[in-house]
């Protein structure tokens, strides 16, 4: 993979804010955009695949479709650590 150089402009609070992620992290500043710039990317591209399936279905078929893909997912009992009616004596 070939690779270049981007020079982006940023405002000195978002830069400040960039440092500080990176640094939680324990990665560069560099590795930080990528890994930022890679998962937004990957997000806004999935977005526009669903906007592009869903475009001309009504809700009406798309909540119909959804249904039927839920039907095939076997039934079984959830795990203790994935229940959400769950009472514990912890605090908040």
């Amino acid at each position: 993979m070939s690779k270049s150089t981007l020079t982006i402009r940023v405002p000195e609070e978002l830069k400040d804010r960039i440092e500080t992620l990176a640094a939680q992290q324990g990665v560069s500043i560099n590795q930080f955009a990528m890994y930022a710039f890679t998962k937004e990317i990957g997000e806004l591209e999935s977005g526009q695949v669903f906007r592009n399936m869903r475009r001309g279905i009504d809700k009406k078929t798309m909540f119909s479709r959804f249904d039927t893909i839920l039907a095939q997912v076997a039934d079984r009992d959830v795990p203790q650590w994935d229940r959400t009616d769950i009472t514990t004596d912890e605090p908040g």
